[in-house]
């Protein structure tokens, strides 16, 4: 089995280094391109369905997705962005302005990243006992990817954000996760 993670498009709120967390934000013109891209990238594979969080950035990615491959989507609350509590909206400036320099050591109503992986590892295990012989693609959010792949990657550097419409590709083995791309933006350069 190999699963395809794909972080959604972009949306102006990423362009303006706004924290989207469960904010229901679209795709903006550049979002749709790019998914339009990858989905051209991923036509070249064999894909059987994607899964998807409910929000819209994610969603409208996958229906991209989805229609050029000529498969379902499927939604799975459990895929959405970690919640970000009160810096949802906010860019790191007004973050700075409102809390200070140290805000990210304050409780601000951020999800915490085991209850992340928590719900991810589930989702993620259910998809593989309920459809073992396929090929899935799950589109979800930068944290909650980035979370996810810090848990089933440990060796890989995470410092890095995940781009807007990156690939990554993991085979499940007897030994655990195996990547076959990480991060991957290759498909808008075609």
């Amino acid at each position: 089995m190999r699963i395809g993670f794909i972080r959604h498009g972009s949306t102006s709120w990423n362009k303006e280094k706004r924290a989207q967390g469960r904010s229901d934000i679209h795709l903006d013109h550049g979002g749709r391109k790019d998914a339009a891209k990858l989905a051209q990238h991923l036509d070249h594979d064999k894909w059987d369905i994607i899964f998807s969080s409910h929000l819209a950035r994610a969603k409208q990615t996958a229906d991209i997705i989805a229609e050029k491959l000529g498969i379902d989507v499927m939604i799975d609350q459990r895929l959405r962005e970690a919640g970000g509590g009160m810096i949802e909206g906010t860019t790191e400036q007004e973050r700075i302005n409102k809390w200070g320099e140290r805000w990210r050591e304050l409780d601000l109503g951020i999800e915490a990243e085991e209850l992340v992986v928590a719900r991810a590892t589930e989702a993620i295990n259910e998809f593989q006992r309920t459809y073992q012989d396929k090929n899935i693609l799950i589109v979800s959010h930068g944290s909650f990817l980035r979370h996810f792949f810090k848990d089933v990657l440990p060796a890989l550097n995470h410092d890095s954000h995940l781009y807007n419409t990156s690939l990554t590709i993991l085979e499940k083995q007897d030994e655990g996760w195996k990547h076959e791309v990480y991060n991957s933006t290759a498909h808008l350069n075609q």
